[in-house]
């Protein structure tokens, strides 16, 4: 059994068990978790697909911890102007790991 969810502004398809590193959410480390944006669910028989949503279709999560990812750099110049600006960034994350799918 597994679901397409979206969390972030991304879709992720999901199984019981699995472990995401998705965008940053709006919990502490060890609460649970739910997704209510579930755009389709897989359960052996066959695909429900949502119109956008499934209804009455929500995924459970346990948010193990934050953090940020890898540096990156930007950096921009123009060319025989003497115009240049290093910046980095580092984008933050949550790690969840997925438990129940309910459909």
């Amino acid at each position: 059994m597994y679901a397409i969810i979206e969390t972030g502004g991304k879709q992720y398809k999901v199984q019981e068990g699995d472990v995401l590193f998705i965008e940053k959410l709006d919990a502490t480390a060890g609460d649970s978790f739910t997704f209510d944006k579930v755009l389709a669910v897989s359960n052996g028989e066959g695909l429900v697909t949502g119109t956008p949503l499934v209804a009455g279709a929500s995924v459970s999560a346990t948010v193990e911890k934050h953090g940020k990812g890898q540096k990156v750099i930007v950096y921009k110049y123009k060319p025989k102007k003497n115009y240049r600006r290093k910046q980095g960034h580092r984008q933050p994350y949550s790690k969840v790991t997925i438990g129940k799918i309910q459909a």
